[in-house]
């Protein structure tokens, strides 16, 4: 069966509006404000909300890259990940409001890794997590503050966040 479109470009730019102004008025206003996304695809959903929120308030907040290749605890089953560069902006993070952003959220695991990574780069006020998609399935109390979209699914299904920086084509499908 081929897979099947559940977001297309105008609903997955009407979602990152939608959970902008969610960080905004929970954080009430840029102020302190970091957007670290996870590689790959956070990375660019996490620019593209810093982009929206400085356009919402005219205040830039900084983004940057998070990666937590090294901290997952599935690297003995997994190993095949290249890392990527992390990039924490000018300013670090000490003190801050960090929205951690990726594409999927699943089991947690990937947000559990990411919270180690962040402790070896500062100490944030607050962390919170953005999702386009929360599929469910989780193995650990993680749960999102801000999400484009809950997609329940099978654990056999497979939901693919295509983005145009990467994949030249801008949606989400499910599969499986």
């Amino acid at each position: 069966m081929p897979p099947r479109v559940v977001l297309q470009h105008s609903d997955i730019t009407r979602a990152l509006t939608r959970i902008a102004h969610e960080i905004l008025e929970s954080n009430r206003g840029p102020e302190s404000l970091v957007l670290l996304g996870i590689p790959t695809r956070g990375v660019i959903l996490a620019d593209r909300l810093a982009a929206l929120v400085e356009r919402f308030t005219g205040t830039a907040v900084p983004s940057g890259a998070l990666d937590v290749t090294m901290y997952r605890d599935d690297l003995g089953r997994n190993p095949t990940r290249a890392p990527s560069p992390t990039r924490i902006p000018d300013g670090g993070i000490d003190g801050r409001t960090v929205v951690l952003v990726d594409d999927v959220l699943y089991s947690g695991r990937t947000i559990r890794a990411a919270l180690d990574a962040l402790a070896d780069h500062g100490r944030p006020r607050i962390v919170r997590l953005a999702a386009l998609i929360d599929r469910g399935h989780r193995e650990l109390p993680i749960r999102p503050d801000f999400v484009g979209k809950n997609l329940p699914s099978a654990v056999t299904e497979r939901i693919n966040v295509r983005l145009t920086e990467v994949d030249g084509a801008e949606e989400v499908t499910i599969e499986g």
